[in-house]
C-alpha cells in the first residue's frame, strides 16, 4: 500500500528515497540509504532485510540490477515483495514481485526509479516520473516531494493516505558533518502526510541545511517590514508598541535575533535571514510563526546550499 522514489543526484552524491503510504510509520520500514553505497526502497510485504543487504552489495560494486537479483533469489517470498534501488555508480533498477496487490509496478528513468503497490492507477507512476524529470528548483530533496505529490495527485494508494518519509544520505552531511544523514523526516500519522512532509522538511532544511552567504543582502522596508514587524510582534518578540510601517530597524533585528534563536536558525546570519525574508515574504504562505518560516525558506532557496 505504498508508493516511493529513490533517487540519486549526481552532482552532490546524495542518494535518497521519498515515500508515502496507507501505513503507519512507513519511514520505520521502506527507506535506507548510505553514501557509499546508494538508496534502496524495500516494500509490500517489506523484506526489510532487503535495506542493509542491498546497501552492502551496492557498497561491494554490485549494480543496483545485480543487487536485487541476489536479494530476491535468496527469499521464498520474493514474489511478494518489491524493491527499488540506486547505486553510488547511477546504476538503476527495481522489482516487482508476481503477488504484488494490484495495481503495482515500477518505473526507471536516469539516477531514479519509482515503483508502487495498491495502487489507484499506473499514471501515479507515470506521474511520479515526470515530476521528478521536470522539477525546474530545488535540488534532490526537492525534486522527490514534487514527485511524490505528484503521485498522490494523480490516484496514489488506493486505500489512502497515513504516512510519509524523506530519508536522503550524504557524505558527511549529517549534524555537525558527523555522519551521512543529510534529510530524515517521517510523518509518522496525518491526515495529509505529504503537505506535512514538506513543511517540517522547510523547517528542518532552514534549521539544519547551509546556505552559501549573499554576496549582497536585502533590508526589509516599506510593507513588508511592517507585515514582518507584525507578526514578530504577534509571536512575542517585542516589549510594548513595536511600531507602524517605520523602516525595518535595530530594535526590530534584535526582535528578528531573538526569533531566530528562539527557533535554532543561527545556521545562517541574521542578515541573511532578513535578506531570505525580504526576498521571500511576497509568496510565502500561512501566518505568524508559518509564514515566517516559509518566507525564510523560500528566500534562502534562492542560494545554493553550502
Amino acid at each position: 500500500m505504498t508508493f516511493s522514489i529513490v533517487a540519486r543526484d549526481p552532482e552532490t552524491g546524495a542518494v535518497g528515497v521519498a515515500v508515502q503510504s496507507k501505513f503507519v510509520s512507513v519511514g520505520a520500514v521502506v527507506p535506507f540509504a548510505a553514501a557509499d553505497a546508494g538508496a534502496i526502497a524495500t516494500q509490500s510485504f517489506a523484506n526489510v532485510a532487503y535495506g542493509p543487504d542491498g546497501l552492502d552489495l551496492l557498497r561491494e560494486g554490485y549494480s543496483a540490477e545485480e543487487a536485487i537479483r541476489r536479494l530476491v533469489a535468496d527469499d521464498d517470498e520474493a514474489e511478494s515483495r518489491q524493491v527499488g534501488a540506486v547505486g553510488q555508480d547511477g546504476s538503476v533498477a527495481a522489482f516487482t514481485g508476481e503477488e504484488c496487490l494490484d495495481v503495482a509496478g515500477d518505473v526507471q528513468g536516469e539516477n531514479y526509479t519509482v515503483q508502487g503497490n495498491v495502487l489507484e492507477n499506473e499514471r501515479t507512476l507515470t506521474a511520479m516520473a515526470e515530476a521528478f524529470e521536470g522539477a525546474a528548483a530545488g535540488g534532490l530533496p526537492e525534486r522527490l516531494i514534487a514527485a511524490l505529490h505528484a503521485g498522490n495527485d494523480a490516484g496514489g494508494d488506493s486505500r489512502g493516505e497515513q504516512s510519509a518519509a524523506l530519508y536522503v544520505a550524504r557524505e558527511a552531511g549529517g549534524y555537525a558533518g558527523g555522519n551521512d544523514r543529510w534529510i530524515d523526516v517521517r510523518v509518522d500519522d496525518h491526515p495529509r502526510p505529504i503537505d506535512e512532509l514538506e513543511r517540517v522538511f522547510k523547517l528542518y532544511d532552514v534549521t539544519l541545511l547551509r546556505r552559501a552567504e549573499p554576496d549582497e543582502t536585502r533590508a526589509l522596508s516599506g510593507e513588508t517590514a511592517a507585515a514582518v514587524r507584525a507578526a514578530l510582534a504577534g509571536l512575542g518578540f517585542y516589549d510594548g508598541d513595536p511600531g507602524g510601517a517605520e523602516a525595518f530597524g535595530e530594535r526590530d533585528r534584535a526582535a528578528l535575533g531573538d526569533f531566530r534563536g528562539a527557533n535554532n536558525f543561527e545556521n545562517h546570519s541574521l542578515a541573511a535571514v532578513e535578506d531570505a525574508l525580504a526576498r521571500g515574504w511576497d509568496d510565502a504562505d500561512g501566518e505568524g510563526a508559518d509564514r515566517l518560516v516559509d518566507a525564510i525558506w523560500r528566500g534562502l532557496s534562492e542560494r545554493p546550499r553550502a
